[in-house]
């Protein structure tokens, strides 16, 4: 059954959608009165959450200047097949404001929402998107389950799940020899989560965890109460006497305490995982196969650098984009039935088309291993066989997953 989060209204009419802050009745590209009109929906959070480094802090359009790339990277094909694409962008504080975003979609006539939210939320709004026949893009969720277990018929994963980072990470330490590794998690769920997928990792590709130890997240403001001369003192004692390793893996999704673990480690160990050496699906250090390109453009458009949440908001734009294109077709049936069909390939600066995987709809993609400065290595790693595509040597293969079944 639908959850609603008490949610006080059971439609939104255009007006309200303009209490949304999407502007529908905005009068579509003058010069693009004749073209077909292809509303894409985008929801993502009002705010995100404060990082450990300066550095690192998001910008208000984290996410955002990602689409509305991608929505003018579709609009300079749509000129010549006859095509106007829109986005909706609608920032939310909850649950009921993501709702009645999707019911504004609907009645906008957007063909797709990408929905930037946690796993529960996704999921509910995945039903409440099916009310309206509307595909949803995940660019935020990265929890295995939904691509094992709860399956959404009309959720496309564009954001890769935990097990394919954990993977690429773990075919890169294999190929190395690190095989020995010190796993060090934080105390929040989503810590756990990707330690599970390390821990699953290291079994599918011959490694062993030697040790594994857990940071408590004991509180207070992070950015103040752990400055360096604390940390300097304070993060090796944490780190010493393990077993010897190779390496020391970081699972800390919270941004607790993983920033501070390279170079503060016990033993000279190199630092992996949420910290030191990242898998990652986009790294603004990234050039290869056209990359600097749109790294560029990017730059030039918005005076900061391409981050993850960018490249996953534009890929899930560009796959409207590109079905809408092939299938010559601005329907949301049509353009649904190409999305998920046996065609659909997207280009994304990654060296491999993308496609989608069809027992639960993740999108197939190299993972990049990146440190701050340079793009150290791609996964997968040469070597590493399938029978139908070596991309999926990365994360739950359909044997191991019950959707399709």
């Amino acid at each position: 059954m639908r959850r609603r989060w008490s949610r006080a209204i059971a439609g939104v009419s255009l007006a309200a959608a303009g209490w949304l802050g999407l502007s529908l009745a905005a009068p579509w590209d003058a010069a693009a009165a004749d073209a077909e009109r292809i509303a894409i929906g985008y929801i993502y959070p009002q705010e995100r959450r404060l990082t450990l480094s300066i550095m690192d802090r998001p910008t208000d359009d984290f996410g955002l200047a990602g689409a509305e790339l991608a929505i003018a990277d579709n609009n300079t094909t749509g000129r010549f097949t006859g095509q106007d694409y829109r986005l909706l962008p609608t920032p939310v504080d909850n649950e009921e404001d993501a709702f009645a975003a999707i019911d504004a979609f609907a009645a906008a006539g957007a063909v797709a929402a990408v929905v930037d939210m946690p796993a529960d939320a996704l999921l509910a709004l995945a039903e409440a998107a099916a009310e309206h026949g509307l595909l949803v893009f995940n660019v935020g969720a990265r929890d295995d389950r939904l691509r094992t277990e709860t399956c959404p018929a009309n959720v496309v994963h564009i954001v890769p799940s935990r097990a394919m980072l954990a993977d690429a990470l773990a075919q890169y330490l294999a190929w190395k020899k690190w095989t020995r590794w010190f796993l060090v998690t934080g105390s929040h769920p989503e810590d756990a989560a990707f330690a599970a997928a390390v821990k699953r990792a290291a079994a599918r590709f011959g490694a062993r965890i030697v040790e594994e130890r857990t940071f408590e997240d004991t509180g207070g403001a992070r950015t103040t109460d752990s400055g360096h001369v604390q940390v300097q003192q304070r993060m090796p004692v944490f780190l010493q006497d393990a077993r010897e390793h190779d390496v020391v893996v970081v699972a800390d999704e919270s941004e607790v305490f993983g920033t501070y673990v390279p170079y503060h480690t016990w033993e000279p160990r190199p630092v992996v995982g949420t910290a030191g050496l990242v898998p990652t699906a986009w790294s603004p250090a990234h050039e290869q196969w056209a990359g600097v390109q749109v790294q560029n453009r990017f730059r030039d458009a918005y005076r900061r650098r391409m981050q993850v949440e960018d490249m996953l908001a534009w890929m899930a734009v560009r796959a409207v984009g590109e079905a809408a294109t092939r299938a010559a077709s601005a329907e949301p049936a049509a353009i649904r039935d190409y999305i998920l069909g046996p065609d659909f390939e997207l280009a994304a600066f990654k060296g491999e088309a993308l496609s989608i995987r069809d027992w639960n709809r993740q999108l197939r993609q190299p993972i990049l291993l990146a440190s701050d400065k340079s793009v150290v290595s791609v996964s997968p790693q040469e070597g590493f066989l399938h029978p139908t595509s070596f991309l999926d040597t990365l994360g739950y293969d359909r044997a191991e997953s019950r959707c399709g079944s």
